[in-house]
């Protein structure tokens, strides 16, 4: 509903009272800004009331205006360029309290995050990780870093963990073409979303692999594919986006994991830390 949510307001113009068309002219004209406000503010900007605005929000088919903007706000993650980010979190956070305001945010999240969560496809997808042949992780851009993170510690309990590179559509093929029903592939993504990571999840799920999708939202483009859909909340915190939530399922999964394969965990991390100590990996003095 997200991706028709301004077309519908421009077609519905005409049907709308004279205080909702304000409001609407306003959205089309100001929707970054729009998706931050309160229906009380927006009503504020705009000279109407707060319940005109929630009608509004009822007479485009939403439920409530916290739905109409979270649609709001999923457009413009998935539309805004980089320095238009950062023009609308500067708008968004001010100029004081930084490191207060981005910490709250991030706490939100998390508390959002554990609330939602899917917790039958969050124990599912640890059943298709642990049953796995081979273990495939993929993630571009920003969620290279939460995917290169997420192979390092299953490399500790598998050795069938594959981190997909993507510097080029066809060297990611390349990494995934012998994917199968009897594989997993954990897909990363967040706004704004990766067409490989799109490309490669549809791939997967055409060979009859399972997907595990860590995503936003179940309007993510990976959502579509995925056998267990994983949602954390991330929104932007200036022109990146904050993964504070989606590492944190990252953490839970590898926890997870490891409580599965304890007994050959524990096994290879006490031969990895002779290994360590051999070759002075770490540094002891602080012991």
């Amino acid at each position: 509903m997200a991706a028709d949510l301004l077309k519908k307001t421009e077609d519905k113009m005409s049907e709308f009272s004279k205080g909702q068309k304000r409001i609407a002219a306003y959205i089309l004209e100001h929707y970054e800004k729009a998706a931050y406000l309160t229906a009380s503010k927006l009503g504020s900007i705009v000279g109407v009331s707060e319940s005109t605005v929630v009608r509004f929000a009822n007479e485009l088919g939403y439920d409530g205006y916290p739905a109409f903007q979270q649609s709001l706000q999923e457009i413009i993650r998935n539309r805004l360029t980089s320095f238009q980010r950062i023009e609308v979190t500067n708008h968004l956070l001010g100029e004081s309290n930084i490191l207060d305001k981005v910490i709250l945010a991030d706490v939100a999240k998390l508390r959002r995050t554990a609330e939602e969560i899917d917790h039958a496809a969050f124990e599912e997808a640890i059943e298709k990780i642990v049953s796995a042949n081979t273990i495939y992780i993929i993630g571009v851009r920003s969620s290279s870093a939460l995917a290169g993170f997420l192979n390092l510690n299953l490399r500790m309990v598998f050795d069938n963990v594959k981190l997909v590179q993507t510097t080029s559509g066809s060297e990611m093929f390349e990494q995934i073409m012998r994917i199968g029903e009897k594989d997993v592939m954990i897909a990363i993504s967040f706004p704004r979303y990766s067409k490989r990571t799109i490309n490669a999840v549809e791939y997967a799920r055409q060979k009859n692999a399972d997907v595990v999708a860590l995503t936003d939202s179940k309007l993510s483009p990976i959502a579509a594919y995925a056998n267990q859909l994983l949602i954390a909340q991330s929104d932007m915190a200036s022109f990146v986006d904050s993964l504070v939530a989606p590492l944190s399922i990252i953490n839970a999964m590898i926890v997870a994991v490891a409580r599965k394969k304890q007994d050959e965990l524990t096994e290879r991390l006490r031969a990895l830390e002779e290994v360590w100590e051999q070759y002075d990996v770490y540094d002891t003095k602080t012991r």
